[in-house]
């Protein structure tokens, strides 16, 4: 898994073990590395209960903590996907299940990686991940629903933390060679650390294998449970089951994903079992994660006249209501994507008709008319949606790109400085902030704009230059004290987090 190698958590690790100062806490999590995948058959052993012993040895403040810095080192080492109409399905749908799980700390965060691979991904501290390749693979929501409900259970039952226990139970000569290399890593060259790590995840294979297939054992009767209550057909994660095992059947190498969370046939079997003895309830077929997933299929497809055909054939065989209008949907976006924008637009009509306050239909909408070179068409559109929908994400974002394209550059920058009081945790956020307010001429907020996106990559160093580079600017400006004194404490600020 490719956010999974040990190299790009390191440093994250790294910075909180010293923030936390405590043996015990290095000596345990270092092993989550090694818990994090599962790539072949064993035999099970039991699960350790969850109790005190395991908050002893790791709390979920310290977990939603460590979380945090494998968030940044993802984010500073994979390509993820800024379209607000996907991450915001993605967490809307995700809330909604963890409302139904056995969660004790909501606090989540997401990510989208840009990868046609199929792939998800848990991390400590509610850190939830997919590739796009889950939207091309997962043909209903409630397939794509039951990953998420078993990445949520992964978080739920704290698998990290019983990885962690069972380490430093069993497995002390593990723990000290990683911690031999994580202290080369941290002092002097990285390739020597790397070297010493991979040599001791060879000693930890087969425990580990062990470990995970129970976790991913009970993250499957826990999502289902979680699907269940969450309005999904929990049967929906065996069929999903059964289409990775077809497609990787004459494949050369399986789906990151599979090697992840190895699918078998007792595995289908036992989820399909677990499915009948739910209560028999009557589920309906969701037409926004059709649209959603057009749009991914949309962004990748290569032949764009290719997209047309298929997308033209897919209306003409559609039967019911919902596949006509995804279908619909889906025939817009690859006129959009092959620059037909007055033929996209005429495809769009019908569904805006049907469903005018249809937030992903608006936005579509808005970046029609935007990408046609029609921005203040956009602009007067989007108004009465956001009228409707105030801080609303996608709309916001819709209404931020007809503003560059219209080159008011600085009222684009107010608004997104306004967003981000939303979204404070949004890395695109201020990474496209950071470009506007350049292109609005103030360097000052440029360079603010990027220190907050070098914190959320934990690039402290950096950050704390950008801000030094800001107070310069402002006190040749004569700015204002307080100003002055703002940029001052937050400087500080960074400091302390890096000496601490």
């Amino acid at each position: 898994m490719q956010y999974f190698v040990v190299v790009w958590i390191l440093h994250g690790i790294v910075v909180v073990l010293m923030r936390m100062r405590t043996r015990w806490l290095i000596s345990s999590f270092l092993l989550i590395p090694l818990s994090l995948s599962s790539l072949g058959p064993q035999a099970q052993t039991p699960l350790p209960r969850l109790g005190d012993r395991i908050s002893g040895t790791i709390s979920l403040g310290q977990e939603y903590e460590m979380g945090q810095q494998f968030l940044s080192s993802i984010r500073r080492a994979t390509s993820t996907i800024p379209d607000a109409l996907l991450n915001g399905y993605l967490e809307n749908l995700t809330y909604k299940l963890a409302a139904q799980s056995q969660l004790q700390d909501h606090r989540l965060s997401f990510i989208i990686i840009d990868s046609q691979e199929l792939n998800a991904f848990a991390a400590p501290g509610g850190i939830i991940g997919v590739n796009t390749g889950l939207f091309l693979n997962a043909e209903t929501e409630a397939e794509f629903a039951s990953v998420m409900a078993h990445e949520i259970a992964h978080v739920s039952q704290r698998h990290f933390a019983r990885s962690i226990d069972d380490a430093r139970a069993n497995r002390v000569p593990e723990l000290a060679a990683l911690l031999a290399g994580v202290i080369v890593m941290a002092t002097s060259d990285g390739q020597h650390g790397q070297a010493a790590i991979a040599a001791s995840q060879g000693l930890a294979l087969e425990n580990r294998l062990r470990f995970s297939r129970s976790n991913e054992a009970e993250a499957d009767r826990i999502g289902q449970d979680t699907m269940f209550n969450a309005g999904f057909d929990p049967d929906h994660m065996s069929s999903l089951f059964e289409r990775l095992i077809a497609i990787n059947r004459f494949g050369r190498r399986p789906p990151e994903f599979l090697l992840s969370h190895p699918v078998t046939e007792s595995r289908i079997a036992d989820a399909r079992g677990r499915a009948i003895r739910y209560p028999s309830r009557s589920y309906s077929q969701n037409l926004e994660y059709q649209i959603i997933r057009a749009r991914v299929i949309g962004h990748y497809a290569t032949d764009k006249e290719s997209l047309v055909a298929n997308s033209e054939r897919a209306l003409q065989i559609s039967r019911d209501e919902i596949s006509r209008d995804a279908s619909r949907y889906g025939l817009a976006v690859a006129y959009f994507e092959d620059e037909q924008y007055g033929r996209a637009l005429e495809t769009l009509a019908p569904l805006l008709e049907k469903e005018p306050n249809r937030i992903s239909y608006a936005v579509t909408q808005a970046e029609f008319y935007t990408a046609q070179n029609e921005p203040g068409r956009s602009l007067n559109y989007l108004r009465r949606h956001l009228e409707i929908n105030p801080d609303n994400h996608p709309l916001t974002m819709a209404y931020v790109d007809a503003l560059v394209e219209s080159r008011a550059y600085s009222e684009a920058a107010a608004l997104m400085e306004r967003h981000s009081k939303n979204r404070p945790n949004d890395h695109h956020l201020w990474y496209l902030l950071a470009e506007v307010q350049g292109q609005a001429g103030n360097i000052s907020k440029v360079h603010q704009a990027r220190a907050e996106y070098f914190v959320l990559l934990a690039d402290l160093g950096k950050a704390r230059e950008q801000l030094k580079y800001a107070l310069r600017i402002e006190t040749d400006n004569g700015a204002a004290p307080a100003e002055e004194a703002r940029l001052r404490q937050k400087i500080r600020e960074l400091e302390q987090r890096m000496s601490g």
